[in-house]
């Protein structure tokens, strides 16, 4: 379940979320408003970790200085709102905002895999939070709706990316990189060492 703290006095600033939620706790700062995530699916993790291991893999193998998060890093947007992307991507000449487990801006790519109770946020709130933050690209991996929404900002605003033969992403963001949305959506999410094989041929 999502448990909402709620200030009736007052909306939650960033550093009063800090002190209120404990380390490894997964949590949305959102309009003042702090969400805490329930522990994640084993399915859900996996796909987390799949992500997180294609992409570092590939900006390894290809010498880009990016950097990988994945969740329990904030990203702190406004003084009341700092989410916590699944899994985010921050171009070599932005990793400089890194510092102690956070990121002081917007990562260039956020991840959010869809569960039952953040459904709302991931479809509405954390979309448009990202939009006006600038995330260059917003990825919704959705496996109970077995859907997946790759979303790009073009002129400040989210559009829908269209898929390579209606199934291969192609990001902008990480040159040469692309994901499978049949990974994505598999029953058994796929060995990453194979995709990842495929991806640097």
């Amino acid at each position: 379940m999502i448990s909402k703290v709620e200030n009736t006095v007052e909306m939650v600033t960033y550093e009063e979320f800090c002190a209120l939620v404990p380390d490894g706790q997964k949590a949305d700062l959102i309009d003042g408003v702090v969400y805490m995530a329930s522990p994640d699916s084993m399915h859900a993790n996996k796909i987390n970790l799949f992500i997180a291991y294609l992409v570092e893999g590939y900006i390894g193998a290809k010498g880009i200085s990016g950097e990988v998060r994945l969740s329990r890093a904030a990203c702190r947007l406004t003084r009341f709102n700092a989410p916590e992307p699944d899994v985010m991507y921050v171009r070599p000449e932005r990793t400089h905002l890194i510092e102690f487990g956070q990121l002081n801006g917007a990562p260039d790519i956020a991840v959010e895999i869809v569960a039952r109770e953040s459904r709302d946020r991931d479809y509405t709130k954390k979309r448009d939070l990202y939009e006006a933050a600038g995330v260059t690209e917003y990825w919704i991996i959705d496996p109970l709706q077995q859907r997946c929404e790759f979303l790009r900002l073009v002129s400040g605003k989210y559009e829908t990316a269209a898929l390579d033969q209606g199934h291969i992403f192609h990001s902008s963001v990480i040159p040469g990189f692309w994901i499978d949305v049949d990974w994505l959506l598999a029953e058994k999410v796929p060995v990453a060492y194979e995709c990842q094989s495929l991806l640097l041929n």
